[in-house]
C-alpha cells in the first residue's frame, strides 16, 4: 500500500504564529491605504495644524499660499532626529557582532534559532527599508512632501497617498523612510532576552513612536506616509520571521 505520509510531510509542518501575524498586518497596512487614498482630508488636516501661515511679500504672485512647517526649523528637534537616524546603524552593527561571535564560538553549529532570527531582522531592513521603502516607492511614487505642496508654500500640487500621479522626481514622500525605520527598531523587542523586554523595549517604543511623529510635525511627510511607512517595517519583519520558521521546520529531521 502506498504510503503517503511523506508526501504531506510539508503540508503537516507546524505553521509559524508569525505567518498569521504577517497576515493580519498586511491586511491591515492595505485597509489603512484605503482608508487614507478615499479620505486624503485626513492628511489636509493633519498637516494644516503644524504649518504656520504667514503674510505673503507683495511680489508673491496672488494664489500662492504663505508660510513655513516653523518646528522644521526647532534645534532640539535637529538633534533628536540626527540621533535617532543612527540608532538603525547602531543595531545592525550589533546584529552583526552577535553573528559573528556565535560563528567565531561556535563554528559550523552557529545557526540557532536566535542566530536565523538576528538574519531575518537584517533581510527585513534591506527588504521593507532599503528595497521596497527606499529603492521603490520613494524613489517611484511622484508624491511631493507637505513643503513642497502648493497647499503649504511650495510648487506641485497635492496627491493623496497611494496616487503615482505626483510630480515629485527623487526621494518622494510616499512613504517615510524614517518611519520605516522606527518601525524596524521596535520589531527588535522582540529578539531581546525577556528580562530585557521592558527596560529597553519601553525606550525604543518611544523612539519608534518619535522618528514619523517628527516627520510630520516637520512637514517632511504626511500622516499617511508615517502610518503606512512604520507599518511597512512591521509587516515585512513579520514575513521574514515566519519565512525562518518555514524553513528551520523543514530542516527538523
Amino acid at each position: 500500500m502506498y504510503d503517503n505520509s511523506i508526501a504531506y510531510t510539508k503540508r503537516n509542518a507546524p505553521v509559524s504564529r508569525y505567518f498569521f501575524v504577517f497576515l493580519a498586518l498586511f491586511a491591515l497596512w492595505w485597509a489603512l491605504l484605503f482608508v487614507f487614498y478615499r479620505f486624503p482630508g485626513i492628511d489636509l488636516a493633519v498637516a494644516k495644524n503644524v504649518f504656520t501661515a504667514e503674510p505673503c511679500t507683495s511680489a508673491t504672485p496672488i494664489g500662492n499660499v504663505c508660510g513655513s512647517f516653523t518646528l522644521a526649523k526647532n534645534p532640539l528637534l535637529k538633534i533628536v532626529r540626527e540621533v535617532t537616524l543612527a540608532l538603525p546603524y547602531t543595531a545592525i552593527l550589533v546584529l552583526f557582532a552577535a553573528l559573528i561571535a556565535s560563528w567565531y564560538k561556535y563554528g559550523e553549529g552557529w545557526r540557532t534559532l536566535k542566530t536565523d532570527r538576528y538574519i531575518a531582522a537584517l533581510i527585513s531592513l534591506g527588504v521593507g527599508c532599503g528595497l521596497i521603502v527606499n529603492a521603490l516607492l520613494k524613489a517611484y511614487g511622484g508624491r511631493p512632501r507637505p513643503r513642497s505642496t502648493d497647499l503649504f508654500g511650495g510648487s506641485l500640487d497635492f496627491v493623496q497617498a497611494g496616487s503615482f500621479a505626483g510630480r515629485c522626481l527623487a526621494n518622494c514622500s510616499f512613504v517615510s523612510g524614517e518611519a520605516s525605520s522606527g518601525g524596524w527598531l521596535l520589531c527588535l523587542v522582540l529578539l531581546l532576552p525577556p528580562r530585557l523586554r521592558f527596560p529597553v523595549g519601553i525606550p525604543l517604543a518611544v523612539i519608534s513612536i518619535t522618528m514619523p511623529v517628527m516627520r510630520v510635525m516637520t512637514g517632511a511627510h504626511y500622516l499617511s506616509d508615517a502610518v503606512l511607512g512604520w507599518l511597512l517595517s512591521l509587516v515585512v519583519f513579520a514575513a521574514a520571521m515566519a519565512t525562518i520558521d518555514f524553513l528551520r521546520s523543514g530542516m527538523r529531521p
